[in-house]
């Protein structure tokens, strides 16, 4: 049968429980999280040294290791900078007081070339003055040079032959464009598709379609009205000194002998000869020398 406990014992054992409880929750509430805050930030300050060091030794382990990365100099040199024990903050005063040397030597070269002494003054005027009759010495000098060599440079811009003979057919003869087309192939070098094709173009090509009407370019006596040669059918046209020919027609409307007039239609644009297309080979030439036709008129 259970003992009744009186009412001191009742209120004694209810402190007792109560003290029990309270001090289980303190302990819960206070120390238990300290521990485990620390615990936590100790793991994590472990687990950042562990991946550190496991990185360093990744590194180092290449570096001496990997061969095929990393060159034998490269790898030695590499040790002897680590194998120093550097002392930064040495290095920064030595730093700053090489500056500051260099620095206050900078400012007393400044003071001392800013004082003048009366003989320096002096001396300097005595040297300005004669570096002044040397200046007008020398633009004197520079002046008679410049006049021998504006005569020695007429002499030498005298000028070639061909420029001789495009002043020479401008100032006795007058042009008109023989055919109206495109520039197919311009006078001088060329790089031909076509091994029959000659490298050195003695004339201009005009390209138009088969049966195009030619002009005379100018005046002049038909010299030659030929259906032979590379040319295939062509014409040549002597006015003075020039002549001009008129290539790879498709027919020729006049004859060895005839007089010319400037305008007059004398042939037709064809393919006859050594020709890989329909144009007409426009050439001039000036005592026998074949003279670029784009720089007599503008075709």
């Amino acid at each position: 049968m259970e003992r009744t406990l009186s009412v001191e014992e009742r209120i004694k054992r209810a402190e007792e429980i109560y003290n029990r409880r309270m001090g289980n929750e303190d302990r819960r509430r206070v120390t238990i999280p300290q521990e485990e805050k620390k615990d936590i930030k100790l793991l994590k300050r472990l687990i950042l040294q562990i991946i550190a060091c496991l990185l360093i030794y990744f590194i180092f382990y290449n570096i001496q290791n990997n061969n095929y990365i990393f060159s034998q100099d490269f790898t030695n040199k590499a040790k002897e900078i680590l194998s120093y024990d550097t002392n930064f903050p040495q290095l920064y005063e030595n730093a700053k007081q090489w500056i500051l040397q260099f620095v206050n030597k900078e400012k007393n070269n400044e003071e001392e070339m800013n004082v003048i002494t009366p003989e320096e003054s002096i001396g300097g005027a005595v040297e300005n003055e004669v570096v002044n009759e040397e200046v007008q010495d020398n633009k004197t000098t520079d002046n008679n040079n410049d006049t021998n060599n504006i005569d020695t440079t007429s002499e030498q811009t005298e000028l070639t032959q061909e420029e001789k003979d495009i002043k020479a057919i401008k100032e006795t003869t007058s042009f008109i464009k023989p055919v109206e087309g495109i520039i197919s192939s311009k006078f001088g070098q060329r790089e031909p598709t076509t091994s029959t094709v000659p490298k050195n173009h003695t004339g201009t090509d005009i390209a138009a379609n088969t049966g195009t009407k030619i002009k005379a370019a100018t005046d002049g006596e038909v010299v030659l009205s030929s259906e032979q040669g590379d040319y295939g059918k062509h014409l040549k046209i002597q006015i003075g000194e020039v002549s001009i020919i008129y290539a790879h027609c498709n027919n020729l409307y006049v004859k060895q002998g005839d007089k010319i007039t400037q305008g007059q239609e004398i042939a037709e644009v064809g393919s006859t000869g050594n020709s890989t297309g329909p144009h007409l080979h426009f050439e001039i030439r000036y005592q026998e020398r074949t003279i670029d036709p784009q720089k007599i008129l503008d075709l």
